[in-house]
C-alpha cells in the first residue's frame, strides 16, 4: 500500500496546486484506488468521493448507468471504463473522473476476459476523445491480490501521467 500512497501523494500535490478535484469509480480494485488517494493528508481538498461499482446493481444505483446505456458496451472494456469515468465525474461535479473495471482472478470474468485483465478510464480537463481516455492492462497472472494491487497502481499512474501533461 505504501507504493500506492506514494503515487497518490504526487497526484494530490498536482490536484491541490491546480485546485482541482477527483471522484473514483472502481470495480475489481475494491476501493484500493480511493483508499490510496484518501491516505494522503489533505485529501478533502481534492477527493470528493468514490464508489465500488462491482455489480450491475451497483452500476445502476451508484453510477446511475441504466441497462439501456450499456447496449453494445460490455463491462471490463475501454468504452465502459470511459463511460464510468465520465459518469462518476458528472455525478460528483469534479474536474476529473477515474475508473477501473476488470477481472482480478483466480479465474476470468463471464465476458471472456482472462484473470489479470483490467481497463482504466479517465475523464477530465484537456483530454481528447470527448474529454476521456482509456487503457487496457493484461498482467497474465491469476493472483487476485497481486492483480488488485497492480490494477490500482496502473490506474493511479495513468491519472498521474495525464495530470503531468
Amino acid at each position: 500500500m505504501k507504493d500506492l500512497v506514494a503515487i497518490a501523494g504526487q497526484i494530490a500535490a498536482k490536484l491541490i496546486e491546480r485546485r482541482q478535484t477527483i471522484a473514483v469509480a472502481e470495480s475489481s480494485t475494491g476501493g484500493l484506488i480511493s483508499a490510496s488517494l484518501l491516505a494522503v493528508p489533505g485529501a478533502s481538498a481534492y477527493f470528493l468521493g468514490g464508489a465500488v461499482v462491482y455489480t450491475r446493481d451497483a452500476r445502476r444505483i451508484l453510477a446511475d448507468i441504466p441497462d439501456e446505456a450499456m447496449k453494445g458496451i460490455r463491462s471490463a472494456s475501454e468504452p465502459y471504463a470511459k463511460l464510468l469515468a465520465s459518469q462518476i465525474r458528472e455525478r460528483f461535479s469534479t474536474d476529473w473522473g477515474l475508473s477501473e473495471t476488470g477481472a482480478t482472478g483466480p479465474t476470468g470474468n463471464r465476458y471472456g476476459d482472462a484473470a489479470g485483465h483490467s481497463c482504466m478510464g479517465l475523464a477530465g480537463m484537456g483530454l481528447t476523445d470527448i474529454e476521456s481516455a482509456a487503457m487496457t492492462l493484461e498482467t497474465g497472472s491469476a493472483d487476485r491480490l497481486a492483480n488488485m494491487h497492480v490494477f490500482a497502481a496502473t490506474a493511479l499512474n495513468f491519472l498521474l501521467q495525464n495530470l503531468s501533461r
